[in-house]
């Protein structure tokens, strides 16, 4: 029986396509192997959102191409982002490449592997090998990620709802790798929504690029409800589903009805990932990110109206090109009001062919550094207080399963998206709800003892 090896770099929707393409490979008889070193095909699914992410992809398939001395007929691929932007000129920095399949086409990619593979026993000669390049666009691609590899503990899962953005903030590559916007039905998502709540599956994180915008193109309102809110309310009406999430909104399509489903669809989690990127209006101007600062704060305070307790998370740049010290102390005035309880900090890294690589005013790594130690330190400071405030308190989790570093004990999240470690049995425990009294915070991560009926 053949073997295929994934690696994956990049975000949550890297992950889930990483997620159907091996599905697709179990479906043709394929095991997936944790070991490089003993697949018949290795894939690589590439970010191209910043440079350390594409740098770290190149030297980690340069390094797997050794495995070609044991397996001369090992088919080696690169997929997503990365493969979508550079196409054929990722042959040259990587000369022993087979394959580059861009971002529309992971349903074709098991069927080029296996071509690949028939066509090196055939040639039996490496230098006959004739590398496949497939990054042209394929109308409907966003309705062939359905599919899921069984877990022994699946109690969460990722749902794409849509593919591509059509925002084209200056800093992002993503518009030109993914493509336009494009929703899968309400039908669909629901139906396999369904199937992951009958495999034991009770919550799901419904992806978008921006998520809140689902459908706004295809489908119409319904008593002024937007599509992405009747599909929260469709995936809502599923039993075996007890807990839902999305990611990532943003806030021009943070409507009223958005805000409101808080208020009548307990299922929905107290978490929302609210990406910000910049406190300053002329920063955000620049960025081609169409909303003001107090915009954005004012969506925030009526989301914690809305839903009291609700933790935001968020997304930010510093070191974008021109900003100033005072464009900077905005963005930190901002995250001191909203008191985020998590923020994912990112240094402006120039993207190739984005209007911001190309912009003056380009700030040294030296203050790009310390703007970003400086606002890490302010958001550590407000969740580590956060998180102690919660010892001594009763938190409802849902258990995943084992923890990630000692398989001795569990782990499960908050609502609010906070890591709960905690000591019991997987097999009885794990896709249960239920309380855990918290006795310990270290920093980010949170300790307890279940509460059990």
């Amino acid at each position: 029986m053949p073997k295929v090896f994934f690696k994956t770099f990049g975000c949550q929707m890297n992950e889930r396509d990483s997620e159907q393409v091996a599905q697709m490979f179990v479906e043709r008889g394929f095991t997936v192997t944790p070991q490089a070193d003993d697949a018949d095909v290795v894939l690589m699914n590439t970010c191209s959102v910043r440079d350390q992410a594409e740098q770290k992809a190149l030297g980690s398939m340069r390094h797997l191409g050794k495995h070609r001395k044991k397996n001369p007929n090992i088919v080696y691929g690169m997929m997503g982002c990365m493969a979508q932007s550079r196409g054929d000129q990722l042959l040259e920095e990587v000369p022993h490449l087979d394959l580059v399949a861009g971002t529309q086409k992971y349903h074709r990619v098991v069927d080029h592997c296996v071509d690949l593979m028939k066509a090196k026993e055939e040639a039996q000669m490496d230098d006959l090998r004739r590398p496949i390049i497939d990054v042209d666009e394929e109308e409907d691609s966003q309705n062939t990620i359905r599919d899921h590899v069984a877990k022994e503990h699946g109690v969460t899962e990722f749902v794409s709802i849509m593919q591509g953005c059509n925002m084209k903030c200056t800093f992002c590559i993503v518009p030109y790798t993914r493509g336009p916007e494009r929703a899968r039905p309400i039908a669909e998502i629901v139906d396999e929504c369904k199937r992951l709540g009958d495999q034991g599956v009770r919550e799901v994180t419904l992806l978008g690029q921006i998520v809140n915008l689902y459908g706004r193109h295809e489908f119409p309102k319904v008593d002024g409800k937007s599509p992405f809110v009747q599909l929260l309310e469709a995936v809502h009406e599923l039993d075996d589903i007890k807990r839902i999430r999305f990611t990532s909104p943003h806030p021009i399509g943070y409507k009223e009805d958005v805000i409101e489903a808080f208020t009548y669809l307990p299922k929905l989690v107290d978490h929302v990932h609210f990406p910000m990127q910049s406190g300053s209006d002329r920063i955000l101007k620049a960025m081609h990110r169409p909303y003001k600062a107090q915009r954005f704060i004012d969506i925030c305070d009526r989301m914690k109206e809305a839903r009291p307790g609700i933790a935001i998370s968020t997304d930010i740049i510093v070191g974008f090109p021109g900003e100033t010290e005072e464009d900077y102390l905005e963005t930190r005035k901002a995250v001191e009001h909203v008191q985020f309880d998590q923020a994912f900090i990112f240094r402006y890294s120039k993207r190739k062919d984005t209007p911001a690589a190309e912009m003056e005013g380009q700030l040294s790594e030296r203050v790009k550094e310390e703007r970003n130690q400086d606002l890490l330190q302010l958001v550590n400071d407000i969740v580590q207080r956060k998180n102690s405030e919660l010892i001594g308190t009763t938190q409802e989790v849902l258990c995943e399963g084992p923890s990630r570093y000692n398989k001795e004990t569990l782990t499960g999240r908050t609502s609010t998206n906070r890591i709960v470690i905690f000591d019991g049995d997987a097999e009885r425990m794990a896709g249960q709800l239920f309380k855990v009294k918290i006795t310990e915070s270290t920093g980010y991560t949170l300790y307890g003892d279940p509460v059990l009926q």
